[in-house]
């Protein structure tokens, strides 16, 4: 599983990306994170609010900061 976390850096995008890699480590999946901060590559997903998160290139959440409960069944735990 492909996890990607999109936005530019700011305080809900760094949380995103830390409740992701929570929720990984407590899981005990194997997906991998990857944070992209460049502005034309988020673009390129077709989001225009940020932090998003991208699974297996699905948008499952734009412009908010996922809850750990939504991640767990994104993951499928």
């Amino acid at each position: 599983m492909e996890i990607k976390v999109l936005g530019p850096g700011c305080a809900k995008c760094s949380k995103t990306e830390k409740l992701i890699r929570e929720v990984i480590k407590e899981t005990g999946s194997d997906a991998s994170v990857e944070k992209i901060t460049d502005l034309m590559k988020i673009a390129s997903y077709g989001v225009f609010g940020t932090p998003s998160v991208i699974i297996d290139n699905q948008v499952k959440c734009t412009g908010k900061v996922p809850k750990k409960e939504d991640i767990k069944a994104w993951l499928g735990k």
